[in-house]
């Protein structure tokens, strides 16, 4: 697909406010920018909250006042995942969504088992720490091994239990996620269609860095475009590396990322600067010409080529499961990540 392409993409993505304002009382959240989530008929805003940067507050009130605000604004998607910080991302989160709050939000996490009974065991805990009894999506985490759609996919394994979740109303939509290669969500969408399934959402990293390496933009996000498979962007500022390399702003990374064909960005907001930022870059948004496209990805092609500040790819310093091995639960050693050079 060509930027033109994306771009007409994108804006059949895009949710005219007069579309969900008559369900809300008039308020700057009833007019947020939302989207479509690819075929499931919900309508998510455009950016999301990160669920790993909402557990690492000293105080959790701090945690449940950005959540609260990001709802009370018209921020809707929360990303979560059952190992983020222990846990306490999903604790903070379902404080958080006590009060009336939990009908504000669309809610999503990730569980890291490959086996059936472990999925089965975190899906369950993930609920209990939430204080809900359904999600809105429900994930498989770190879909970063050649080996993980066979293992995903095999007879009892974490597939089942994702279906079995759905189907006792535990999970409205399933959906996998990964950092490491678009050639391994390539082989996990093609396992899918081998066993007659149909993932609802995909999410993974979307932003300038990406479009030069090894690029889930290139390679992926078309495939999902055509199979009206709802995207999750993540990573607009590779977890804050794309900053350090002083090639461009904060702002501009998310208005990169949103004017892909997206559904949501998700991007961290470990503080209320953080969500103020976001909430500024999704209410202005305008998508990016063709000629802006191209000058922001000259000025990132020469920092982006090996791939240095895109680490979620290159090292394991971003392999939760890596490093807690014993998350994926029983069967086989599994196998390391493939890394490209960097």
């Amino acid at each position: 697909m060509n930027r033109r392409e994306f771009l007409d993409a994108t804006l059949a993505l895009l949710v005219a406010p007069s579309a969900f304002a008559a369900a809300t009382p008039p308020s700057q959240a009833a007019a947020f920018p939302r989207r479509k989530l690819g075929r499931t008929g919900e309508q998510i805003s455009c950016i999301g909250v990160g669920g790993f940067h909402i557990g690492i507050q000293r105080d959790e009130n701090e945690s449940i006042q950005i959540i609260r605000k990001a709802l009370d604004n018209g921020i809707n998607f929360l990303d979560n995942c059952w190992d983020y910080n222990d846990g306490q991302s999903e604790i903070r989160m379902g404080k958080a969504l006590q009060d009336g709050y939990r009908a504000k939000a669309f809610l999503m996490t990730k569980i890291d088992g490959r086996d059936k009974k472990t999925a089965e065991a975190q899906i369950n805990e993930s609920l209990k720490r939430l204080q809900t009894d359904h999600l809105d999506l429900l994930q498989l985490h770190e879909v970063i091994r050649d080996n993980d759609p066979d293992r995903a996919f095999a007879r009892g394994g974490a597939i089942e239990a994702m279906v079995e979740a759905r189907k006792a109303g535990k999970a409205r939509f399933l959906g996998f996620t990964g950092h490491k290669s678009p050639a391994i969500h390539l082989k996990m969408l093609e396992a899918a269609k081998k066993h007659g399934f149909r993932f609802d959402t995909v999410q993974m990293p979307l932003n300038v860095m990406d479009a030069h390496f090894d690029s889930f933009e290139k390679r992926v996000l078309p495939e999902l475009v055509r199979e009206e498979i709802g995207v999750l962007g993540m990573k607009p500022m590779g977890s804050k590396l794309i900053l350090e390399s002083k090639t461009v702003s904060a702002p501009e990374c998310l208005r990169y990322s949103l004017s892909l064909p997206v559904s949501v960005v998700i991007t961290g907001m470990d503080s209320m600067d953080r969500l103020d930022q976001a909430l500024k870059a999704a209410r202005e948004f305008k998508p990016l010409s063709e000629k802006d496209v191209s000058g922001l990805l000259a000025k990132t092609e020469k920092a982006a080529k090996e791939g240095k500040f895109e680490k979620y790819k290159t090292s394991h310093q971003f392999d939760g499961t890596v490093q807690n091995p014993q998350w994926l639960g029983a069967g086989p050693a599994p196998e390391p990540p493939t890394q490209q050079k960097g």
